[in-house]
């Protein structure tokens, strides 16, 4: 092998080594003041998400005569939540998680997220706290205008005059012809959840956080399997999005504890996956006995950090922030 030729040099600057680990190192000192603790979980483990959105990555763990599948975890959320029903209090971790199938300008299927949980916090309380740790990164740029708070309902209908909360094929369907989304006819067909998605993304998500951070939340229930109903309208659930200039930055919930509940939206997800020819999975036992146990009134948040450092950074693509992206890992 001529290695003259081989692409080693990382494909971030050196800079932006230097601003990933001072905007760790903040996170940190954020956390700190506020008596959350940092934990770790296993990056493998036994049981993966149910997510019918998302793939995985699998591998054999062998220690003869034993040999079992392990899978890469997508988050660290299942099993931060077993640490919080053992009585850990507020936690928050600094991790990787991985994703299949997942490249492009905002994605690389390793990459890094910061997730937290805090006890007592309602979905208000929690977004009031993503508002302080944006400011706290962001702190002496000019780009970000005070904070934004607007219903997913109030968005759909301002941009599109559809209602989310209610599917109708034909409403939909009309809209999208007369938009020129007309791929959505074959690719959503009767699945509100895939409709949503497909017009959100074109139509909704372009124009969200211009130069501001914006929490889009009242999702509708189909969209969000691990969010409490919400108590004044039970076609939403307390579910939140971060958006800053378009770009999706983290996806946060007041927790739902009701184990029959999860249970059920778990089983609805399985058989969406075997609807669609997805790799199988099964519900991960050792969360459902962490949940009869007592998981505590929580909410809780994932934001992907290499998309914060974009943002911190100007860069328009995932690759300049990583040392190494997948192409040259």
């Amino acid at each position: 092998m001529n290695t003259l030729k081989v692409d080693w040099q990382p494909t971030c600057s050196l800079e932006l080594l230097h601003l990933r680990a001072q905007t760790l190192q903040k996170i940190r000192q954020f956390f700190a003041q506020k008596s959350v603790l940092e934990v770790e979980t296993p990056l493998m483990g036994t049981a993966i998400g149910t997510d019918p959105n998302l793939d995985f990555f699998a591998t054999e763990y062998q220690l003869p005569p034993t040999q079992r599948t392990l899978f890469l975890q997508t988050s660290p959320e299942f099993a931060m939540k077993r640490l919080l029903a053992a009585g850990s209090g507020s936690i928050y971790q600094i991790c990787k998680a991985f994703r299949n199938g997942e490249s492009g300008r905002f994605h690389n299927p390793e990459f890094t997220l910061l997730e937290w949980y805090r006890v007592g916090y309602n979905l208000s309380q929690l977004m009031d706290e993503v508002g302080e740790l944006i400011a706290f990164l962001f702190n002496g740029s000019q780009m970000l205008q005070p904070t934004q708070r607007i219903s997913y309902q109030s968005l759909f209908q301002q941009y599109t005059g559809l209602n989310p909360l209610v599917f109708s094929y034909e409403e939909y369907s009309s809209y999208v012809q007369d938009s020129g989304l007309t791929d959505a006819l074959t690719f959503c067909g009767q699945d509100h959840t895939l409709w949503l998605d497909f017009i959100f993304s074109h139509q909704i998500q372009p124009h969200l956080g211009q130069n501001a951070l914006w929490l889009v939340y009242g999702y509708p229930v189909c969209m969000s399997s691990l969010a409490r109903i919400n108590e004044d309208n039970a076609l939403v659930t307390d579910r939140v999005e971060l958006f800053i200039n378009g770009v999706e930055l983290g996806n946060g919930y007041y927790e739902l504890v009701d184990l029959n509940e999860q249970e059920k939206r778990f089983d609805k997800e399985i058989a969406i996956r075997q609807g669609t020819q997805r790799p199988s999975v099964v519900k991960d036992e050792r969360l459902m006995a962490a949940l009869a146990g007592g998981l505590p009134d929580c909410s809780g948040i994932a934001i992907g950090l290499d998309r914060v450092l974009m943002l911190l950074s100007n860069s328009p693509a995932i690759d300049e922030v990583l040392a190494f992206s997948i192409s040259r890992a």
